[in-house]
């Protein structure tokens, strides 16, 4: 058990790494509280931003804190 919890520590860290990498590499949201009020409706961009770069990235952010979740959970379990 103890080598599959030295595994999980150093896999949890390398995710730590990557999904500091990945929020860093994402633009920030120029809209902010008045995008949010004044809603800026269905455009070309917010159908499509999925198969953009940006897109990606938040999928991949997605992905990678639930694995982070995951294994910090795990981690936390005494066996």
């Amino acid at each position: 058990m103890n080598v599959i919890k030295v595994i999980l520590t150093v896999i949890f860290v390398l995710i730590s790494i990557i999904l500091t990498v990945v929020v860093l590499a994402q633009e920030g949201k120029s809209a902010g509280l008045s995008g949010a009020l004044g809603g800026t409706g269905e455009t070309y961009w917010s159908k499509n931003k999925s198969r953009s770069a940006e897109g990606k990235l938040e999928t991949a952010t997605r992905w990678l804190v639930i694995l982070f979740l995951v294994i910090a959970a795990v981690l936390n379990i005494n066996f």
